[in-house]
């Protein structure tokens, strides 16, 4: 209902929030990175199991919500610079296997519910907290820049407005964009679609048995592959160019989303299968498009330009 889609909404909102907050400051430029990327990474961990302990609510869930993207926002795009420093010739299979972590993570909630987590909502949200805590403390102990990195930058400000007027930085920032409309409504989406259509399909099947478990499963497995996908095309893009990759990701992608819906309470299987290939191939393209704004922004202000993307 309306307030299921308030409580997505809000973190999204946060996030923009957020990241145009920290791209308008240079906060990924002018400040550490690592520090940036841990102090969000616990701030959004405490704030997540907040919602958990103290939340009574829409009125205290909505807020805290928006505080979680807010401070998502200071981990993404600082985790791709961090990662971006370390590669050069590779850089699209690095930014991959980073987009390919983020993806297995945002799926790793799926995986908890199914295992426990199906009456429970409460420990959902603490163990993905937990293991976001514990991902700052790495970062914050380990994240350190790579060779090559720049020297912190100074504030400026109208850096935006110079990045935009790049027109391979704007292309990809547009490509990225529609990338992100599709993704996230997929990831907000086919949880809610593999349950229903498994409960349309009937309990002779054995995904109808226990529908709720076998969505929660397979929505894991089904956001998950996408690491994979986000890997495997990185790997490609550095030698194949990340123009094709992405075209070939997207009209993949792009097909899937078009025919899914076609196949609605049909054989579990065949469903199953047309959402996994659509996870692996929507998560594709994403890395190659920061990849690109990585190597076509001014070096000094790369985390800006990754932020504003985002």
């Amino acid at each position: 209902g309306g307030d299921a889609a308030w409580l997505t909404m809000s973190v999204q909102i946060g996030f923009v929030v957020g990241a145009f907050l920290s791209a308008l400051f240079n906060v990924a430029d002018v400040w550490p990175p690592r520090r940036v990327f841990a102090l969000g990474a616990i701030l959004g961990a405490l704030v997540n199991g907040l919602i958990a302990w103290q939340a009574t609510g829409m009125a205290t869930a909505i807020p805290l919500r928006f505080l979680t993207g807010f401070a998502l926002a200071a981990v993404y795009p600082v985790g791709m610079k961090i990662m971006a420093t370390w590669m050069k010739e590779d850089r699209g299979l690095g930014l991959g296997l980073l987009v390919g972590a983020l993806t297995i993570g945002s799926a790793s909630p799926h995986v908890i519910r199914a295992f426990g987590g199906i009456n429970d909502w409460r420990l959902v949200l603490y163990a993905a907290s937990a293991l976001a805590f514990m991902g700052g403390l790495i970062v914050w102990q380990f994240g350190e820049l790579g060779p090559f990195r720049t020297a912190p930058a100074p504030f400026r400000w109208r850096y935006i407005g110079e990045a935009l007027a790049d027109r391979g930085v704007r292309l990809a920032n547009f490509g990225y964009l529609g990338h992100m409309w599709e993704l996230y409504a997929m990831w907000t989406w086919v949880p809610l679609f593999l349950l229903e259509s498994y409960r349309a399909a009937g309990p002779t099947s054995w995904f109808g048995q226990n529908p709720e478990r076998s969505a929660a499963f397979f929505a894991f497995a089904v956001i998950g592959i996408g690491g994979l996908g986000s890997l495997l095309a990185g790997l490609v893009a550095d030698r194949w160019g990340r123009t094709r990759t992405t075209i070939v990701s997207m009209v993949v992608s792009g097909c899937c989303a078009a025919s899914i819906g076609f196949f609605f309470g049909q054989n579990p299987l065949l469903v199953t299968l047309i959402a996994l290939i659509w996870g692996f191939a929507i998560v594709a393209d994403s890395a190659q498009f920061s990849t690109a704004v990585s190597e076509l922004s001014v070096r000094e202000y790369m985390g800006t330009a990754l932020t504003m993307q985002t």
